[in-house]
C-alpha cells in the first residue's frame, strides 16, 4: 500500500488568494435568456468567461413565480450587483427568448448604472424549418 505524500498547502495548483476578486472587467457582455419558466441572467467578458450569473430560481423563486417579470428583475440585479464591484462600466446586452421577463430584465440592467452600448435581440427564429409542434387542446 502506498502512503499519500501530505501536501504542505490546501490548495490544488498553488494559486494565492482568490480569483473573483482580482480581475477588473471594464467592458462586458450580459446575456438574457427568457424562457416561459424561468430567467437566466449571465455576465461575461469580452472574450466570453463567464463572470457572474443568476436566474429566477437561484434568487428564491420556485415554480410558477419563476416566469414572472419581477423574478426577472430580481435575478439580473443579483448577477450585475457582483460585476459592478468588479468595476464594470460599459456593457452589451443580448436578450433572446420570448418570456415575460426580458423587458423587466432590460429595465433592471439600466438603472444599474452601467452604460449600455447596444441592446440585441438574439431570439433564434426559424426559416421555416422544422415542423412546430401540434397545437395543445386544453
Amino acid at each position: 500500500m502506498i502512503k499519500p505524500i501530505p501536501r504542505i498547502s490546501s490548495r490544488r495548483n498553488g494559486r494565492i488568494g482568490s480569483r473573483k476578486t482580482g480581475r477588473r472587467i471594464p467592458k462586458g457582455i450580459i446575456h438574457v435568456q427568457a424562457s416561459f419558466n424561468n430567467t437566466i441572467v449571465t455576465v461575461t467578458d469580452v472574450r466570453g468567461r463567464v463572470v457572474s450569473w443568476s436566474s429566477a430560481g437561484t434568487s428564491g423563486f420556485k415554480g410558477a413565480k419563476r416566469g414572472t417579470p419581477f423574478a426577472a428583475q430580481s435575478a439580473a440585479v443579483n448577477a450585475i450587483r457582483t460585476v459592478v464591484d468588479q468595476g464594470m462600466q460599459r456593457a452589451e446586452v443580448m436578450i433572446k427568448g420570448p418570456g415575460p421577463g426580458r423587458d423587466a430584465a432590460l429595465r433592471a440592467i439600466r438603472r444599474s448604472g452601467i452604460l449600455l452600448s447596444f441592446v440585441r435581440d438574439i431570439t433564434p427564429m426559424p426559416h421555416n424549418g422544422c415542423r412546430p409542434p401540434k397545437k395543445r387542446r386544453v
